[in-house]
């Protein structure tokens, strides 16, 4: 999305980890940065070695910095940045790409004229109301209005995780097909007591409450900037954390409960930054927020129900969701679309943001659940908080891409609740022997 780590997307079933991090592989458990066993092993390795002469001086500092510069927690830590680059980009695109649907209006007929968004000369105006009256005259022309079937549509393409999965591990361990990587994931839940059709009852539940959580998620995009929404749907890491101590009888932790005062409180700053009489912002608030208590809900139900599960055991769940949505949910498409609830024309479906927004949402999936084999979850978690700033609008000479697109405007009630979204993310992930960390940092 199995481990005992939160990876804090909307794909990620998985529940955090509030020990020291951890990776749970199909081979056992491999130690995190800070870790006693790895400092353990290096010491036996060494041990090991014949006794040579130590060298001194500026040489033994150049050996001891290549030495801790090729570390294996090292090596983790440079793959990490680049994970969390990747999750950054992919989670901002799909993102980006699912509103640019909704504000997406085809050529007219009788002219050649782009298709034009919000004027970028915006110093003295309110641009979210702007934004909102703009958004409410183009869905009077605007070809595509259906967040359900986008929603339907990106679940689909979750079906690849077990066949990537299997490519992946075709690709490591030779002499093995298809049969025994199915078996083997078969076999997994069976032996935690999993029935055939009490197995396919649970994917179901969690079927329908993946699509209503992504559903809300790209919903609130019709009325809120994609930055706002983003933002929004971090504070799922303070859910997780609430959830977690109530259901899974996790450590009370005082600052994360700090940290969840934090969070709701930009969330209620957003909320009100537009007022609330004839403002629409306070639902796309209360969707986006929900969207963030849906991905907490099924990540702690997930971690109740299913337990620690193995990356087979993740993709086959995966696949088996993007199976029963294809399956079973698109009569519920048809029906919006039939009782002109949702609008599309099929000779002018927005194929290219289409599938651009599925193609990133699923390697954000990929990403959040199957790259803590090359890195610490950590890394994996801040994916979605740098999301906010490059997503952002102009912060003293930076523009990025909602400045660029919809002449946007981050300042007032709007700057200060994400900031305070962002701190109260910050402080849920502190480790819960964080004054341990403090006291041997001023040391």
């Amino acid at each position: 999305m199995t481990r005992d780590g939160d990876i804090p997307t909307i794909f990620n079933p998985r529940g955090r980890n509030r020990t020291p991090s951890v990776v749970v592989t199909e081979e056992g458990v491999a130690n995190g940065p800070f870790a006693h066993a790895d400092s353990v092993s290096s010491q036996q390795e060494s041990a090991g070695e014949p006794l040579t002469t130590t060298p001194t001086g500026c040489v033994a500092r150049v050996k001891s910095c290549s030495t801790s510069l090729c570390a294996k927690s090292a090596r983790k830590i440079y793959f990490g940045i680049w994970v969390t680059v990747c999750v950054t980009a992919s989670w901002v695109g799909a993102t980006h790409c699912i509103k640019y649907l909704y504000l997406r209006r085809p050529r007219d007929e009788y002219t050649d004229a782009d298709p034009v968004l919000i004027p970028h000369d915006t110093s003295d105006l309110n641009m979210t109301v702007v934004h909102t009256l703009y958004v409410k005259i183009l869905f009077q022309t605007a070809s595509y209005r259906a967040p359900f079937f986008t929603t339907w549509f990106i679940t689909n393409w979750t079906m690849l995780f077990f066949p990537l999965y299997y490519v992946t591990r075709l690709s490591s361990r030779r002499c093995e097909c298809i049969s025994e990587i199915f078996a083997e994931s078969i076999r997994d839940f069976r032996d935690k007591g999993f029935t055939a059709v009490r197995f396919m009852t649970r994917c179901s539940l969690f079927c329908i409450l993946w699509v209503g959580t992504n559903y809300m998620y790209i919903l609130s995009l019709k009325i809120l900037l994609a930055t706002d929404v983003m933002a929004l749907f971090a504070t799922n890491v303070s859910f997780v954390y609430l959830l977690s101590w109530v259901i899974l009888h996790e450590q009370f932790v005082g600052i994360r409960i700090m940290a969840v005062i934090i969070c709701d409180t930009g969330v209620a700053l957003l909320a009100y930054m537009d007022g609330i009489t004839g403002s629409p912002t306070l639902g796309g608030v209360v969707l986006a927020t929900s969207a963030a208590a849906g991905s907490a809900v099924y990540k702690v139900l997930f971690k109740k129900v299913i337990g620690e599960a193995t990356y087979g055991q993740v993709a086959l769940f995966f696949s088996l969701i993007g199976m029963l949505n294809a399956a079973f949910l698109w009569p519920l498409s048809l029906a919006l679309f039939l009782t002109g609830v949702e609008t599309l024309h099929w000779d002018k479906l927005p194929w290219p943001a289409l599938l651009t927004s599925s193609v990133l949402s699923l390697v954000a999936n990929l990403l959040g659940n199957f790259s803590v084999v090359l890195t610490y979850d950590l890394f994996i978690t801040l994916g979605l908080i740098t999301a906010v700033p490059v997503s952002a609008g102009k912060l003293k000479d930076q523009v990025t891409l909602d400045v660029v697109l919809y002449g946007a405007s981050f300042e007032g009630m709007k700057l200060a609740g994400m900031i305070l979204i962002a701190v109260g993310f910050f402080l849920v992930m502190f480790p819960d022997n964080w004054p341990d960390y403090i006291t041997r940092l001023l040391r």
